[in-house]
């Protein structure tokens, strides 16, 4: 059995992976899926969120040790997730056997505007204003993170519902940003087995930082040619097919 370590982006928790475990565990056989928060997300929502993206690996570490999951780990996550991974593999390599790496971004291999692409600034500081609702909310995050399902009612509802159990205060919101914006990923390559995934029409960060960091760390990449940001929720069977493909390549 091995076990797959699941961890999301800025400000969103494992009950924004929606079906995408369940769809996982169907083409993954044998997968052991453990998917964790970020400190200051979902049922974490009550502590201060980490200004640094390698105290947010460090924490997983210790979440996974006190659960008695013990290593080798296989880390498959998205946006901010995917740089704490970076950062625990680069840190502790030999704990990560593999790292699949979706719609991420780091420096120095891209530019901030690439990043982060300005047209979403104005979108992302109105999330931090005081006056919208809950669903108010979720529905701008939905519209920036989502080509395939940007107006999806059950999407739009079942995010409402977990912002108002787990609520991410503004100061934890803007932690991650900071943190997420300072990381700096090391120049070489990361031990671990790597797949990068991105999506071509991605319209919260570009898809030219994963190209970027594939090329510089000659790494294999795929990318969906009509999903968003949120590949899981956009199509999640094709994630999971990309990352069985991968793993019954010649070297896995």
């Amino acid at each position: 059995m091995s076990t797959w370590i699941l961890l999301r982006g800025l400000t969103r928790e494992t009950g924004h992976w929606g079906d995408f475990i369940d769809i996982f565990r169907r083409n993954v056989p044998g997968a052991r899926v453990e998917a964790l928060d970020l400190p200051g997300n979902g049922t974490l929502n009550r502590l201060a969120s980490p200004c640094a993206v390698p105290a947010m690996a460090d924490h997983c570490r210790a979440a996974l040790a006190r659960r008695g999951i013990t290593p080798p780990y296989n880390l498959l996550a998205m946006s901010l997730g995917a740089m704490v991974a970076v950062s625990w593999a680069s840190t502790a390599p030999r704990e990560i056997a593999r790292c699949v790496l979706i719609n991420t971004s780091l420096r120095p291999f891209s530019p901030f505007f690439r990043r982060l692409q300005p047209a979403n600034y104005p979108h992302l500081l109105g999330l931090l204003m005081p006056g919208m609702n809950d669903r108010d909310k979720e529905a701008a995050i939905l519209r920036m993170t989502s080509r395939m399902r940007p107006a999806d009612e059950s999407v739009l509802q079942a995010w409402t519902a977990l912002r108002s159990a787990h609520p991410v205060t503004r100061m934890n919101a803007v932690r991650q940003l900071c943190a997420a914006m300072r990381y700096r990923a090391p120049s070489e390559p990361l031990a671990a087995q790597l797949l990068i995934l991105a999506s071509r029409n991605d319209a919260l960060v570009h898809p030219d930082c994963s190209q970027a960091l594939a090329d510089k760390w000659r790494c294999e990449i795929r990318f969906h040619p009509r999903a968003g940001h949120d590949i899981p929720l956009d199509d999640g069977a094709w994630l999971a097919g990309q990352v069985t493909q991968w793993l019954a390549g010649p070297s896995r």
